[in-house]
């Protein structure tokens, strides 16, 4: 649409706004609009056309102009212009809606036409809907800005929407969170029924609905997901009533059952939450919790982390003071929909009535809590950081002050939130009457109590709620319902139960689930608890009540195979009892295990309720069924056992809670054993609470005043108490402090109190000998552990002697051996205990007879075979503890002497042999059903029968195997009678073994493999050779296939034989008489008997037959890495066993790199010879073909042999090189110990001693100093390095794990030589230290600047690889990332006192690197270094590589194929859609290694085209260029989608970071392949990326252009990381890149603010570095010449287009060109301002003084002070101003001067800084005095001091650097280049030598002889010189000493003035 099509108005009042409102061209202003006096018709026709151009115009192009002319309307008159806007009926919307928009909040509001408005826009005729739309979202708006969400707008909105009859429109709008909040208002008035329209709408718009609803619940009810109580942060308004809150989780929860599983656990964790904010807390059941619930009573619980599942909603947790326990909120166990056992009610019925007083403040309860624990993020698994230590298991800490504190805390228990049970029953929603509550209380005190009380068992309980479910008395009915009520609101207490009363409500609970007590919700209920409790860490309290719950309803799990599943799904689910694990796993399918294990499970509630009843001596119940065993447990069973609080059910003598230790030790035997001994007097509680407070706080420091706070305490009568306190709650579970409790007892000096001690000790210790030995009573173990260290600190250590009458130790031993390995469990560690402290001694330690005695004894135990490796381990430890050799010992014949035995005095329990197991404990079975006996399944155990067949005897293929080997009795009466029922046995016997093969197999195979696999996978972790790995793994897996096999199908069998075989008969026979039945049955269990074992055979070998390929399927990857390791050339072996196994086994079951040891492979070799089941075979190969390899010898003469003899081999050689005078030099030896080290690493070849050698060379390197021979030292680093880099090839040990090794060894050396830098450079130089974890490490060991030697070391490292860039071109900034950016940060933090040199380093560091470092995008910089350093990762996850390979050829074809779409978006979202299924997009290290893999493959295809080309010459290159391009330029259009669409198109982090991660990755590939292939290397894929990629980038599209500043940093930092002295090899490539247009434009042009000037300067610096010692000494080879050219065109690009870049940066780049290079200084000092005119240099009488310019100072954008040293520079600061310190002059040479060496003598950049510095401040002091600077100003002032000093006291070298620094600032015209100019010539005047005028010429006339462009400084300097008279230039000898210097000087004249006039200088000056 054009202008001129426009209506003709009269354009210039068409800008005039009044135009709108006044009366054709009145002056009168704007009259104000009321809605009677409208203008005549023509006006506002008028008008409205003009609105309507004003709209066109918008459209075509003038938007912003057109919306600036609608400000004033809008202002004034708003009213007027929403009614000319309504009434236009356009199609131009966008700026119509956006002013509708911006003007309806003004009619919200109180203007006093809104009504009117309002009305007309929403009923106006013609309206269209989209206006509706529009004033909907205004409001929306308009309510949802501003002050976040306020009420009173609500309210008024909500009075709109009435009047104008809208609010139906409105609540079925968007947005979804202004909608509810107002349906929400609208119900509160009771203009709508909240719960149907939230039906309503959640039917209509599903799962976004529901989830705007719980965001509106979380903003306006903070507290539903345990946050802050609403008081404190909401106004009274913004408070939800608690209706609203009903009926909206009423509906939420309605259909939580039909939405994803993350919002239905939220919306049920709210539910949960609100209801538990809405209830009252209730007391436990009695006998659980003897005290009620005491805030303080903290159980280990309550302290150790709280595992909360990542699907169980998002709880905080909050846990303080002492707040009621139901205020602290964890996750809810949200029930399930439906009722218990009604119909179901109405959502609104279900929450419990609101009005009552107490639930009002419901949500107040909440807000008191300070959260003193930390709390991780919401929902996302576990909250740590609660107690010492994780899963349950408390770290034991060493300082008494943390171990004690936590138990005295008082920290509530976190309770598990009360779900609402008023909705799971309904019935219970009553309050039941006192005598209910009662008798229900009533039934669970029997449950809990002991005999005599009157007791229950969980089964008669269970029967009895049977019973009362189904009563027709009402009363009955009550209880069963309070009952079940009390239990189900009960379990957020369960975690504070002590564990044999959990253990109980376990049963019980389970027992409810079995019987199906409980239906629909509460069924759910019920199943959700306990899979919560299963949930909890492996080991945990409420773990084990999920266990032993889960075991009482097994049978039942086959009814809820979903429920299967999600347990199934627990990370802990493989620790499950194996009996448990079966029923899940087959429950899954709907179905009973085919074999229904007994099992049996041990929980520290199982034991603790075990021994409770053994020790009431009360006959047990009949078998319980369902009961699970309590007393036989597998050794793997790990029990956790818990502090239990000292109040118990039992009336347990100390009646105050003392807080328990925090520990892992249960002392619940002896408190048992102590309720039965005589009373002691007890001292009464505060006394109690006192000397609790004293041991909790006693230390070495305070001990003498907490004895006298005791003595003053505690009177003589209650010492017994005080003796018995401490034996048994402290020492019996504190073994850290008995030396403070023994010091203790000596300060205390009680005699009395000592022998009670003692006593006490031996009471204790007897208890402990004659409990149960279960074999999971880990407590009991170390409690006598404890007591016998204990002991032997009181007596032997104290010279007293252990009486025979208290413990006869010897006779002790020698009864444990003979009761067996439990006994010796408890008795050997104990016994060495005691022992122990004998050493301490002058009485008892060896060689005491006493205690000799005891050691032979335990001597002759070692001896013992079948002794357990960890009792040997003791008697060892012992040994090594009392300074004896076991060895040396004389072992006796005591344990032998049966005489000693008859006269045995017992001191342990009564052997087990001797218990009357039926009476004494609870029956040992489990049954496999609630209703049938156990008897019919229960394996008989009778000695498998002699093998018969040998393996390859029986054919598996097929049933027929079977029928050769069928054993027929003939003998048999039945056959004899019938012999056609001969043939029924076939068929029995395969029925048989159909019908058990499978289900055998699979579980044989399932459970043998996970062990197998482990331990093969552990033993030979350090064999590279496949093969023997796999034949090793193929006889073990038969072995321990076959052995599972036949025990488990064995009985089985025989049933099911014999079963069959009945059948068989009984159908053959129809009639049998009585006597051919008897037959019958006789025959056969005869058959049966005979056929078992080849039946079992059979499926055992089919079971093996398959295991075999199932192990080869998981072993795959370990061979895929050997092989893969073969190929590269190198051996494998996996680093993480190599450590583990240097660092943590004894030498002689440590595992040696190279072939597994004979002794281990053998047995491998028995595990082949005899196979469970079947005859011994010899024949090792495998039985059917699989691997017919015999097992190989281990390697020959291994690589690493190879390896060390020829390192030998060099050291030997270069220890003949050392003169005999320093054969004795400290360090000519430590190179032949090193030798020695070599051999010996040679010899045994284990991980180990190379990892002792590689230690000894590395703190060799460290521990030389320079002090040595030079030569020597030289000698002795190289045969150190010579040693390292042999670990470090790849067929010994390989880089990453020696890389790792040198790296930890650097990191844990002594400090005295951890920082020699010389040696630390040489290590990472020869590429032998890990610089990522190096680099973090010294990052953190400077400690922000306290260490300072640290801090000296990172910045003499930081100096040597990255400032003075020596030699170690591979170490890149990004690889001292941490390292720089921590002294950066000391550096910022310690103005005025840093290290000294630090700033400067910095300085420099900064001008290196900070141009690329944007501080604000510390992200993608740190991106940026972490690609690089993840570029050289190879150890990727197997078949990523194949993976990676495989996409990228697809994106190759796809970009290349038609269907593309532009710029290939179509090929685009397909392969992302392939590498989400391949994925690749899982997490950041694999997008990481996919790009890293990409990057190298592309690369290396170039390089395999390029090859073609060099043996084909004739191939065009132009085709084999193309070929490159045809991948690389695929890859970098994948690059660039993937980060255009990368995170939300809003979000440019994402983007960045992406682009940031792929350039570092290219550029780490490129610096590796540089260093790799050296001079093979190629620029073109790396080049072509690059290229590209910026191309791609910079493309004008919107989500780009948004991102192009950060895009350009990120090329800067590219590039600048791959400058030409890192990456040389690439210079040609990096130059044509930054040279680029679309590159140099972005940066010097498009980019606003000259925000890209400083990056690309630095690029130029790093470019003008490289070239300068090439130009310095004129080296100018063939390339260098190249380069230089192409650097000269840059610089003229720049000249012409860019100059006054060139002029902000000139100070920095002079910097870095070598004085030599003339004309490229000048290209650059030439440059001028483009606004600027010069004036001629040449012009006659030029009046430079006069110019406009000339005081204006330039812009330098350098920071050029950076340099000096602060010292110097608070030096000449202070001599400019009152010429002080007198010295600066006479110093300032040698401040100046570095070094001796002809042409590096001065330090050039701080004479530079001088210079300009000193200018600078020269002027700004002229200038203060109110001149300009001239000949006559700058003299005799401090400033003109120091240049005349330089000028007279520096040597030619250092005057040629001064005079050139001056001349670097002659340029355009400025107040410096007037200055310096004034200053050079004044220089010129005063000279007291004519050698200082020869060099002051030189200087100008080298820059003038060259080609152009002058710069105009030096020009008008010159002429100036040569023309003035006074200067008397033509006079001087240097003018006229050579003809031809002469004949210069005269065309130069020439030049600059012209012939006539110079001829005139020349002639009257030699006249003068």
């Amino acid at each position: 649409m054009t202008i001129e099509k426009l209506p003709h108005a009269k354009l210039p009042s068409l800008f005039e706004f009044q135009f709108l409102i006044s009366e054709g061209e009145s002056d009168s202003g704007p009259v104000r609009f009321s809605w009677n006096s409208s203008p005549s018709s023509r006006n506002v026709r008028k008008s409205l056309d003009l609105i309507e151009s004003l709209l066109r115009l918008a459209e075509v192009g003038q938007y912003e102009q057109v919306k600036q002319l609608f400000s004033f309307p809008i202002k004034h008159c708003p009213d007027m212009l929403v009614l000319a806007l309504l009434q236009i009926n356009t199609s131009w919307h966008t700026l119509r809606h956006e002013l509708i928009s911006t003007l309806m909040p003004i009619f919200l509001g109180n203007h006093p036409n809104s009504a009117i408005i309002l009305h007309y826009a929403w009923h106006g005729q013609g309206q269209s809907p989209s206006i509706r739309q529009l004033i909907m979202h205004a409001m929306a708006e308009w309510y949802m800005r501003g002050e976040q969400y306020d009420q009173a707008k609500l309210s008024r909105i909500l009075d709109v929407a009435q009047d104008l009859k809208a609010l139906s429109m409105l609540l079925n709008g968007t947005p979804f969170a202004f909608v509810i909040d107002l349906a929400a208002l609208a119900s509160r008035r009771e203009y709508l029924k909240l719960d149907k329209w939230l039906t309503d709408k959640i039917r209509e718009h599903g799962e976004p609905f529901i989830q705007a609803c719980m965001t509106f619940l979380k903003r306006r009810c903070p507290s539903i997901l345990g946050g802050l109580a609403p008081e404190k942060d909401q106004p009274k308004s913004a408070q939800l009533p608690p209706e609203t809150l009903a009926t909206m989780l009423a509906c939420l929860q309605a259909c939580a059952g039909s939405v994803s599983q993350e919002l239905s656990e939220t919306i049920l964790t709210m539910v949960a939450n609100c209801s538990n904010v809405m209830n009252k807390a209730r007391q436990p059941p009695p006998g659980v919790m003897p005290k009620g619930r005491p805030p303080s009573a903290s159980s280990l619980d309550a302290i150790s982390p709280v595992q909360i599942d990542p699907l169980a909603g998002m709880a905080s947790l909050s846990i303080g003071g002492s707040a009621a326990p139901h205020t602290q909120s964890m996750q809810g166990f949200p029930p399930n929909l439906g009722s218990a056992f009604s119909t179901p009610q109405s959502p609104a019925k279900a929450f419990p009535p609101l009005s009552t007083p107490n639930q009002t403040t419901a949500f107040s309860a909440i807000g008191g809590i300070s959260s003193q624990l930390p709390v991780g993020g919401l929902g996302t698994g576990s909250l740590t950081g609660i107690g010492t230590g994780a899963l349950g298991l408390p770290a034991v800490n060493n300082d008494p002050f943390v171990q004690r504190k936590l138990g005295t805390s008082g920290l509530n228990q976190p309770t598990f939130q009360q779900t609402d049970l008023s909705q799971v029953w309904p019935e219970a929603n009553q309050h039941f009457s006192k005598e209910i509550d009662d008798e229900a209380n009533s039934y669970f005190q029997r449950i809990y109590n002991h005999p005599p009380h009157p007791t229950m068992s969980v089964d008669e309980v269970l029967e009895m709620l049977q019973r009362f479910k189904d009563s027709t008395i009402k009363r009955e009915r009550e209880v069963f319902n309070c009952m079940l009520r009390n239990l189900f609101e009960e379990y957020r207490f369960f975690p504070q139960y002590p564990d044999k009363e959990l253990h109980i409500t376990a049963c019980l609970f389970g027992g409810i689930i079995e019987k199906g007590l409980v239906t629909y919700m509460a069924l759910g209920l019920a199943l959700r608890y306990v899979l919560e409790a299963l949930r909890k860490p492996f080991g945990s309290k409420m773990y084990y009540f999920g266990i032993a719950a889960l075991d009482r309803f097994k049978n039942r799990l086959k009814d809820y195979p979903q429920y299967c599943q999600h347990l199934a799904s627990i990370s802990h689910f493989m620790q499950f009892p194996h009996h448990l694990q079966e029923y899940i796993e087959y429950g899954q399918q709907s179905r009973d295990p085919p074999v229904k294990m007994q099992g049996s499970i041990t929980t520290p509630g199982s034991i603790a309720l075990a021994q409770a009843q053994a020790q009431a001596q009360v006959p047990a119940k009949a078998p319980l069924a369902g009961q699970v065993s309590t007393m036989v447990t597998t050794s793997t069973t790990t029990t956790v056992a818990k502090t239990v609080t000292v109040t118990r059910p039992t009336g347990v003598s100390f009646k105050k809670d003392v807080p328990p230790s925090i520990n892992t030790t249960n002392i619940d035997t002896l408190l048992v054993a102590t309720d039965q001994t005589e009373r002691i007097v007890e001292p009464p509680e505060n006394i109690q609470e006192k000397i609790a407070f004293i041991f909790n706080n006693l230390s070495q420091s305070n001990m003498t005043q907490k004895v006298e706070e005791l003595k003053e305490t505690v009177k003589e009568e209650f010492m017994p108490w005080v003796s018995q306190y401490l034996v048994m709650k402290r020492v019996s579970i504190e073994p850290n402090f008995h030396s403070l409790y023994s010091n203790f007892l000596d300060t205390l000096k009680n005699p009395e109190f000592n022998k009670m001690v003692l006593n006490e000790t031996y009471r204790n210790i007897k208890v402990l000998l004659t409990s149960d030995k279960a074999a999971a009573n880990f407590s009991d173990r170390s409690l006598l552990k404890n007591l016998g260290h204990w002991l032997g600190m009181i007596t032997l250590a104290k010279n007293k002697p252990i009486l025979h009458t208290d413990l006869d130790v010897k006779s002790l031993l020698l009864e444990a051996y003979v009761k067996g390995q439990q006994e010796l469990l408890y008795v050997v560690p104990f016994v060495a205990k005691v022992l122990e402290s004998s050493i301490r001694s002058v009485v008892f330690r060896p060689p005491n007879p006493w205690t000799m005695a005891i050691m032979n004894v335990l001597a002759e135990l070692h001896q013992e075979h079948d002794l357990k490796l960890n009792l040997k381990f003791e008697i060892e430890v012992l040994c090594k503890n009392l300074a004896l050799d076991i060895n040396e010992l004389k072992p006796g014949n005591l344990l032998k002497d049966k005489d000693r035995l008859k006269n045995l005095d017992e001191q342990l329990s009564a052997p087990k042999k001797d218990v009357k197991q039926p009476e004494e404990l609870p029956p040992i079975t489990t049954t496999t059903t609630s209703t049938t006996p156990a008897t019919s399944t229960t394996c008989t155990a009778t000695v498998p029968p002699q093998p018969q067949y040998s393996y390859h005897d029986i054919n598996v293929y097929s049933l027929a195997g079977l029928a050769p080997h069928i054993t027929l009795n003939p003998t048999i009466p039945l056959f004899q009678a019938h012999p056609q029922l001969k043939q029924c046995v076939r068929q029995a016997i395969e029925r048989a073994v159909q019908e058990l093969v499978h289900p055998v197999v699979d579980r044989s195979i399932k459970i043998a493999m996970t062990t197998c696999e482990q331990i093969v996978r552990k033993d030979f972790a350090l064999d590279s050779e496949e093969s023997r790995m796999r034949i090793a793994a193929h006889h073990m897996m038969r072995n321990l296939t076959a052995g599972m096999a036949m025990i488990t199908c064995r009985e089985p069998l025989l049933m099911s034989i014999s079963t069959n075989l009945k059948n068989s008969f009984a159908s053959a026979l129809r009639t049998a008489s009585p006597q051919q039945r008897e037959m019958m049955d006789q025959a056969a269990a005869q058959l049966a008997q005979d056929n078992c074992e080849l039946a079992c055979c059979f499926i055992q070998k089919t079971a093996v037959e398959k295991a075999g390929p199932e192990m080869d399927k998981r072993l795959a990857t370990e061979f895929e890495l050997r092989k893969h390791a073969r190929q590269e050339g190198r051996r494998y072996c996996d680093p993480v066993v190599l450590t583990y196994q240097a660092e943590r086994m004894p030498e002689q079951i440590r595992l040696k790199v190279g072939g597994v040891d004979p002794k281990q492979l053998a047995v491998y070799e028995e595990f082949a010879r005899n196979v469970p089941g079947f005859l011994p075979t010899n024949d090792l190969s495998q039985p059917t073909g699989f691997l017919a390899q015999p097992m190989k010898q281990a390697w020959a003469t291994d690589d690493v042999a190879q390896i060390y003899d020829k390192c030998i081999t060099e050291l030997e050689q270069h220890l003949h090189a050392i003169p005999p005078t320093l054969a004795m030099n400290p360090q000519a030896q430590a190179l032949r110990s090193l030798l020695e080290v070599v051999v010996l690493s040679r010899n045994s070849r284990d991980a180990i001693a190379a990892l002792g050698l590689l230690q000894k060379a590395v703190e060799g390197l460290l521990d030389a100093t320079s002090g040595a021979d030079a030569d020597l030292l030289l000698r002795y680093r190289e045969c150190h390095l010579l040693v390292l880099k042999a670990l470090q090839d790849g067929r010994a040990y390989g880089s990453p794990w020696c890389n790792k090794q040198i790296t930890r060894c650097l990191i844990e050396c002594r400090d005295e030589y951890k920082y020699n830098v010389e040696a630390v450079e040489l290590l990472i130089r020869n590429h032998l230290v890990n610089m990522q974890q190096y680099d973090l490490h010294l990052a953190q060991s400077m400690e922000n600047g306290l260490n300072y030697m640290a801090v000296a070391f990172a910045m003499q490292l930081v100096k040597i690889l990255l400032v003075d860039e020596r030699s170690v071109a591979h170490v890149t900034e990004a690889d001292l990332f941490h390292t720089i950016e921590t002294l950066m940060r000391i550096n910022a933090h310690s103005r005025g006192n840093a290290p000294e040199g630090l700033p400067q380093l910095m300085e420099v560091v900064r001008s290196n690197y900070e141009a690329m470092i944007d501080r604000a995008h510390g992200g993608p910089n740190f991106m940026m270094h972490s690609g690089i350093s993840q570029a050289s990762e190879y150890d990727d996850p197997p078949g990523l590589r194949e993976k990676a390979e495989y996409l990228l050829r697809e994106w190759v074809n796809l970009y290349h194929s038609a269907a593309a779409g532009r710029d290939s978006t179509k090929a685009f979202s397909a392969f992302v859609g392939q590498m989400h299924q391949q994925g690749i997009l899982k997490t950041d290290d694999l997008i990481t290694r996919f790009f890293r893999l990409c990057t190298e493959m592309c690369v290396e295809i170039s390089y395999r085209a390029q090859a073609e080309q060099q043996h084909n010459p004739a191939a065009n290159p132009t085709m084999i260029r193309a070929k490159c391009y045809h991948n690389l330029d695929a890859f970098v259009r994948l690059i660039a989608l993937l980060v255009k669409h990368s995170g939300e198109a809003t979000n440019t982090v994402t983007k960045i970071n992406l682009l940031n991660k792929v350039l570092g990755i290219v550029v780490g590939v490129l610096l590796q392949d540089h260093d790799v292939r050296q001079s093979e290397f190629q620029q073109l894929p790396y080049h072509r990326i690059f290229i590209m990629l910026l191309l791609e980038l910079n493309a004008p599209e919107h989500v780009l252009e948004t991102i192009n500043f950060q895009t350009l940093t990120a090329f800067c930092n590219t590039f600048h990381i791959l400058r030409p002295t890192k990456a040389p090899g690439f210079v040609y490539a990096w130059l044509e890149l930054i040279s680029h247009r679309i590159f140099i434009a972005r940066m010097l042009a498009h980019t606003p603010q000259q925000k890209g000037w400083p990056m690309y300067a630095q690029l130029l610096i790093d470019l003008f570095k490289y070239l300068a010692p090439f130009l310095r000494n004129v080296e100018l080879t063939k390339p260098m010449q190249i380069l230089y050219k192409g650097t000269l065109r840059v610089l003229l690009v720049l000249l012409h287009d860019f100059p006054e870049f060139l002029c902000d940066y000139h100070y920095g780049f002079c910097d870095v060109i070598p004085p030599n290079c003339i004309q490229l200084r000048n290209l650059i000092l030439s440059a001028f301002p483009r606004n600027m005119r010069l004036p001629d240099p040449f012009t006659p009488n030029l009046k430079v003084d006069m110019l406009s310019e000339i005081n204006i100072a330039p812009r330098i954008l350098t920071n050029f002070t950076g340099v000096m040293p602060p010292q110097f520079k608070k030096d000449l600061d202070s001599y400019l101003k009152t010429r002080s310190p007198v010295t600066f002059l006479s110093d300032l040479r040698s401040n100046l001067q570095v070094s001796n060496e002809p042409g590096n003598r001065y330090n050039l950049q701080l004479i530079n800084a001088l210079v300009l510095y000193v200018g600078t401040q020269a002027i700004a002091h002229i200038h203060n005095k109110g001149s300009t600077p001239s000949m006559s100003t700058i003299t005799h002032s401090a400033h003109m001091d120091i240049f005349q000093n330089l000028a007279v006291d520096l040597d030619t070298e250092g005057r040629y650097l001064f005079l050139n620094a001056i001349a670097n600032q002659l340029r355009y015209p400025n107040s410096h280049t007037h200055y310096f100019s004034c200053t050079m010539l004044y220089l010129f005047a005063e000279a007291n030598t004519e050698a200082i005028q020869e060099q002051i010429t030189r200087v100008l006339l080298e820059r003038l002889i060259v080609n152009r462009p002058h710069p105009w400084g030096l020009l008008i300097t010159f002429i100036e010189l040569i023309k003035n008279p006074a200067f008397k230039f033509w006079n001087h000898e240097f003018v006229h000493c050579a003809p031809e210097i002469e004949k210069l000087f005269q065309s130069v004249a020439q030049c600059c003035m012209g012939q006539k006039q110079a001829q005139q200088v020349m002639e009257g000056t030699g006249a003068s």
